[in-house]
């Protein structure tokens, strides 16, 4: 086994990444169903909202000595990615890891594992997404790791350079091509919700606002339920 570092990736343009930071994943889940890492995959800071481009880390077990290291590599916009390979007992993040990676100007941390000094994290205000809290930590074992890899995070394969954005509903991963056409449909539909929340609050059914009451009716009316 060994260590294995690839190149950065190019960064999700800026104009595109502004977009898909107003956007929710859970409007862009009425309309896609790829790129959702595990909703088990939760806020460690909720109310938190990110988007950036994905930098990839795969380390096993209880080492994370390549994750100390790209620490130093990360840059300002990237959103680094932890497969921990099935290992879910050694939180490899905690409050010194987000120290570092915060400071190098990354903008959150997702690790498909646990992770470790929530309470520091949170004084920290680095957003991470994780699979819960655990107290037992990795060492620098020196064992084997890869940077900028195609990776796998809660079942979403990601490759270096997708764009990635998490808030309190979970994680979505995409190609960069595809980003800013699920950004302008989600943003469209935002821009709606309110609209739709005063017709509800005045009265109106949610059934018949969307359709569904139509739907249903037909179908009685048909006598195919």
């Amino acid at each position: 086994m060994s260590f294995v570092l690839r190149d950065l990736p190019a960064q999700v343009d800026p104009r595109i990444v502004a977009k898909l930071a107003k956007m929710e994943t859970a409007t862009a889940g009425h309309i896609r169903q790829q790129g959702f890492c595990d909703r088990r995959i939760q806020s460690v800071m909720p109310g938190k909202r990110i988007a950036g481009t994905a930098v990839t880390l795969a380390i096993p077990g209880q080492d994370s000595t390549l994750l100390h290291h790209v620490l130093g590599l990360l840059r300002p916009g990237d959103v680094l990615i932890i497969d921990r390979l099935g290992d879910d007992k050694h939180a490899c993040l905690g409050g010194g890891v987000a120290v570092a990676a915060k400071a190098s100007g990354a903008v959150a941390a997702i690790v498909d594992g646990p992770c470790t000094d929530f309470s520091e994290i949170r004084a920290e205000d680095f957003p991470v997404w994780c699979r819960g809290p655990s107290p037992i930590t990795t060492r620098l074992l020196g064992v084997a790791g890869a940077f900028n890899t195609p990776i796998n995070c809660g079942g979403a394969q990601v490759n270096p350079g997708d764009a990635v954005i998490a808030d309190d509903s979970g994680v979505l991963i995409m190609p960069p091509s595809e980003a800013e056409a699920i950004a302008d449909w989600a943003l469209e539909k935002q821009a709606g919700e309110p609209k739709t929340h005063v017709r509800l609050r005045a009265g109106e059914k949610l059934g018949d606002i969307s359709g569904a009451t139509n739907i249903v009716m037909a179908k009685l009316k048909s006598g195919s339920v």
